[in-house]
């Protein structure tokens, strides 16, 4: 029976050495979403990529993806999977046509159809004009296309993306974006690593990586809703003032800057947030607005991966 997930993991942990990179992640990604791994360099999410297409061996641990357990036979998942490094791993000393051509043969496409197939890649990614371009002469946006298109050759069930986009131009990753979405209503299943919010919150559903646990699971909006802080924005002529003020504010785990804006995370046990920055402010001589606003996701990213005893100021 075809199961409803394209990844189901339980308990998956990587150990190198003393180092533990991914600790007992549960995962589960439906078919045909794009899910999201959001986390700093050094979080797990590259190590659990690696697993799931079979090329790391796990510690401890379990996952069946696409059907086939890992780790298990590597050669039968492969066919059905896409996979992009965020380091551009095509040949710059080809050509672009030629590297599709290579990847066609590589994975046994169709003789008959790859010329077609080809065409309608150079047509979809916008290669058109550099078919005969080295790939290594390329523009970082250009090499994002070309390694997608040959990630999609032909034609996963699985495409997994580790921080595609993270040497490209925002336009670039726009366009990116909207082909992942294509993707995805055509029934491909994506999995995705970035460090980016605004990425972070196009993704159907998403889990928070830190330090190899996965801190938080679920869409967006649940993420924000469930975040556990009360968040007040503080716009005044003088942020700095108004930062150093509030950084003596016990209540107050976390007080970022964002331009002429501050916004202060209160855990929400305290009842009066608005009251606790007021006053703050006030005893400082500080002229600022307060108001409460809801949580962004690097909001919730900020909380998630406090420590315990952050969270319980």
């Amino acid at each position: 029976m075809r199961s409803e997930f394209a990844i189901d993991a339980r308990g998956l942990s990587k150990d190198f050495g003393a180092l533990r990179a991914v600790d007992g992640l549960e995962l589960r990604v439906p078919r045909g979403q794009i899910y999201g791994f959001l986390g700093p360099n050094g979080s797990g999410k590259s190590t659990t990529i690696r697993m799931l297409c079979g090329l790391l061996t796990p510690s401890e641990g379990t996952a069946n993806v696409l059907g086939t357990d890992v780790p298990g036979d590597a050669r039968q998942l492969r066919p059905k999977i896409g996979y992009m490094t965020q380091k551009f791993s095509l040949f710059g000393d080809m050509t672009v046509i030629e590297n599709l051509k290579f990847i066609a043969a590589i994975y046994s496409y169709p003789v008959e159809r790859r010329r077609q197939r080809m065409e309608d890649l150079l047509e979809r990614y916008d290669l058109q004009e550099q078919r005969r371009q080295l790939a290594g002469t390329m523009s970082g946006g250009q090499r994002q296309r070309l390694a997608l298109a040959c990630a999609v050759l032909h034609r996963p069930e699985l495409l997994l993306l580790d921080e595609p986009t993270s040497a490209v131009d925002p336009q670039s990753r726009r366009d990116f974006w909207a082909n992942l979405f294509r993707l995805a209503e055509a029934g491909t299943t994506i999995l995705v690593s970035t460090h980016y919010m605004d990425e972070a919150e196009r993704c159907h559903r998403l889990a928070i990586l830190d330090r190899g646990v996965k801190v938080a699971d679920g869409t967006p909006q649940e993420l924000q809703s469930g975040c556990g802080m009360h968040i007040v924005e503080v716009l005044g002529d003088d942020p700095y003032a108004a930062q150093a003020a509030l950084h003596g504010v016990r209540e107050a785990v976390s007080v970022t800057q964002l331009g002429v804006r501050l916004r202060v995370l209160i855990p929400e046990h305290h009842d009066d947030p608005l009251a606790i920055v007021e006053r703050a402010l006030r005893e400082h001589g500080i002229e600022a607005s307060a108001t409460l606003t809801h949580p962004t996701l690097e909001d919730v990213f900020v909380a998630v991966t406090m420590k315990p005893e952050e969270r319980a100021a």
